[in-house]
């Protein structure tokens, strides 16, 4: 497996939406969100930080998206998506991994309580749970 990254543009807007969404709907509870809102806020999150993002390519072929960026003192890794016919080859975790060795700042994201597949990588690759949202959402952490 080779992996390479580049910037996402314009056109990656909608793709990433769409995983947003498709998360939201999987995990959220969704009697307890303006579901109109949250999606809203997540478009504009999306296009206004739309430098932060990357395409990750294997062996050239587009797999997925993550965002990696600093917020006050810490790195936060946000909308790491991985295309459903790619997930479990350990794509995930090597973005994981890039992520954590490019920064000596503690790592942070959030995660769907309910999403447990990837509450066990996040553990697996050294993150704690270091709070809960709305018993929906943990924030996960590795120093």
């Amino acid at each position: 497996m080779y992996l390479t990254y580049e910037g996402a543009d314009a056109a990656d807007i909608e793709p990433i939406c769409r995983f947003c969404k498709e998360l939201i709907d999987r995990y959220e509870k969704l009697q307890n969100i303006d579901y109109d809102a949250v999606l809203a806020w997540e478009r504009k999150k999306v296009e206004d930080n739309l430098k932060d993002y990357q395409r990750v390519l294997c062996n050239g072929k587009k797999v997925g998206y993550f965002c990696f960026c600093q917020v006050d003192n810490k790195m936060e890794i946000d909308d790491l998506y991985i295309f459903p016919c790619f997930r479990g080859q350990g794509i995930g975790t090597e973005i994981i991994r890039k992520c954590c060795s490019e920064t000596t700042l503690p790592v942070f994201l959030y995660v769907f309580i309910q999403n447990v597949s990837a509450v066990a990588l996040y553990k697996r690759l050294g993150f704690r749970i270091v709070q809960s949202i709305k018993d929906s959402r943990y924030i996960m952490q590795r120093d």
